[in-house]
This record gives C-alpha cells, structure tokens and sequence, in this order.
C-alpha cells in the first residue's frame, strides 16, 4: 500500500462464516480467510467477532475492555462493582508476536446485571447493560469496552488483521459465527479502539467502505443516547443496529430496507402491499439511511446479516457448502478454506444476506 501517496478507496476486507447447524468451527479458519486479503490492509487495524465462544458463561455478559493504565482500571470497576456482579475476571489470553505492539491493558469479564439497580432504573437487562456500557466510554477516562455481549467477543488491536487473529490465540477458540476484518483507514485514525468489529451487546458490525451520510446519521442517533465517541463512521452503524432491532423491534430484513432503502422510482414500480410498506420504513426511519459506497457484515444472536449500499459500490461475495455460508470481499478468502462450494453469488445492491441458526440449535 501507498499510503500518503496513493489513496485505496476500495481497500479494507470483510470476511464472515456461519455455521446454520450450529456445528464449530475453528477460528483459525477465518484468520486464513482474512490473511488472503492482506493487501486490502495497511496495518493500522484488524479484528474478529466470534459467537458461540462461551457456552460455559453462557447467562454472563462477557465485558472485553482496554484499559490506558491501572488508574483506569480501578475507577472502571469501582463503577462495574456497583453495577453488576461480576462472576470472573481476567486477563484476555494472547500470545508475544513482534507483530503487535504498544497493547493496552486487555481485561475480560463475566457479570450479571444487579436486579435491584435495574428495577430501580426502571429498564429492562439488555437496556441498563447497554446504558453501563455507552457511560464507561462516554465518562471513564482510559477505559473502553469493545465488547459486551452474552457466548461472544470481540477481539481487536492495531495490525493486520491475520497477526490480531494469533495474537488473541482466536485459533483456539471455536463458535458458530465468526466475522473479520482488515482496516485501511481513510478518514479516521488507526488506534486500538478504532479497529472494527464496533460491537454493542450482541450486535458487531465490520465494514469496508465510508459513510458519507455520518454526521446525519450521528445527531440522529445521538438524540437516542447513543454517545458517539470512537471518532470513527463504523462506530453509527452499530449503534443504528441496536436502535432498530432491540428498541424499535425491526427485524433484520426490515433493517435492510431502511439502511440501504430501495430508491423512491423502485418503490413506486412495486406492488401495492409492498410499496406501502416500504414507504412506511423509507418515511419513519428516513434518518437511519446510510448513504455512501458500504459492505458490511452484522453479527448478532444466532445470526449474520450481509449487506451492501444500494448501488453495490464495495465488492462482496457470498457463498454455501452444506449448513456453512461465506461472505468476503473476495472469492478467493473463500476459496482457501472451502474449494468445493455448492453455491456462489454476488448479493445485489441493499440486497441483505440474512443467515440464522437452524431450529431447535442451542
């Protein structure tokens, strides 16, 4: 990459696998997947989203946070203590690779919600989680929390995504849904917490793209107490994910319609039930439109949603074998860990790619 010299505006890789039987699958697979595209990255961030990690915590929010120094991190559980109960506590497990460097303090943790301080806030436990979460980073000086949802985590760090994967050991981890990403930062800082997946509760999201409609989309979602704080666009994406999903109650195909919504000329060509229902979601919601050349993958609750903006202006490919589904920026992250495909396809664009796990799994 030419950094400084020549601009790459189709750079960063996205690489998904989901397995619909629930069957694992190694995290090593998706680490090869996204070495393959090395070259969409420059070095400046990399990570992974894993589902299905932590069946023995499986009722505890797993709390992954980078602490600067262990001022903050005795104010940051000074503030979980009195939150939550914490069952463990822990280090992040990673392993010394030359690659990877100037690390902040990575720490893991397993609670449960306090039940009197929720009924006293009045809130429900994926909302008083949500509020704790977005206060650390909005108040705790030198404390982020990158990931906080239930059997997954996020795993990130400056570098390219392949030696992120090793150095978080996500070899010897296994899930149902794993997610990737490479970063080449175009118009945000490369730091620790500004590498993808951009996580809350169980929603991730990782994208290869930029979001012109950002600051719209910012005050938007701002004004529902989500403080943007991260100084990256990725950061709105996840945040609109929970807003409609868990608060507003979309499901993820309606999700699809309103961030990559179809064009007024297509909706007047529909049929009558469906066009007034898509006027309704492109008129309601119209501030959660993400406007700009976007692939993103969502990572959620026993699914994964593929998506690209409405003129496809960012490659991506899907694929099947058997149960397993794949989605990468190329076909050829695909390929090295499953030749012998049964299908192939290049989702159109705002065409969503919802993926959930069969019935009666876990």
């Amino acid at each position: 990459m030419l950094e400084g010299i020549q601009r790459i505006p189709s750079g960063c890789a996205i690489s998904g696998i989901f397995s619909r039987d629930g069957r694992p699958i190694g995290g090593d697979r998706v680490i090869k997947s996204i070495e393959v595209m090395h070259d969409r990255s420059n070095g400046l961030g990399g990570g992974f989203a894993a589902y299905g990690i932590y069946p023995e915590r499986r009722e505890h929010y797993a709390l992954h946070i980078f602490f600067d120094d262990e001022t903050a991190k005795l104010r940051c559980e000074r503030y979980l203590e009195e939150r939550f109960d914490v069952a463990e506590d822990s280090a992040i497990p990673t392993r010394r690779i030359p690659e990877i460097t100037d690390e902040p303090t990575i720490w893991r943790y397993f609670v449960k919600p306090i039940a009197e301080k929720a009924e006293f806030d009045g809130v429900d436990e994926r909302e008083y989680v949500a509020r704790a979460v977005l206060k650390v980073n909005r108040d705790v000086e030198g404390a982020y929390v990158f990931s906080s949802g239930k059997d997954m985590g996020v795993f990130k760090a400056v570098g390219f995504p392949e030696d992120v994967g090793r150095f978080y050991m996500l070899d010897e981890y296994e899930g149902y849904c794993f997610t990737a990403h490479g970063r080449y930062p175009t118009n945000t800082p490369g730091w620790w917490g500004g590498a993808h997946p951009f996580s809350l509760l169980e929603y991730s999201v990782v994208h290869n793209g930029e979001i012109s409609s950002y600051d719209a989309n910012r005050r938007t979602i701002e004004m529902y107490g989500y403080p943007c704080t991260l100084r990256t666009d990725t950061e709105v994406i996840a945040y609109i994910i929970d807003y409609l999903n868990r608060r507003r109650g979309l499901t993820f195909e309606e999700i699809a319609t309103v961030i990559a919504a179809p064009f007024w000329k297509t909706i007047e060509r529909m049929p009558e039930r469906a066009r007034a229902r898509y006027e309704y979601l492109r008129n309601i919601f119209s501030s959660y439109l993400i406007t700009g050349p976007f692939s993103i993958l969502v990572g959620f609750d026993g699914g994964m949603m593929a998506l690209n903006d409405r003129l496809k202006l960012r490659s991506m490919v899907a694929a099947e074998r058997g149960d397993t589904v794949y989605v990468a920026s190329e076909e050829a992250a695909i390929r090295v860990i499953e030749p012998d495909l049964d299908r192939v396809w290049a989702p159109s664009g705002g065409e969503g790619v919802i993926v959930t796990l069969n019935r009666g799994v876990r």
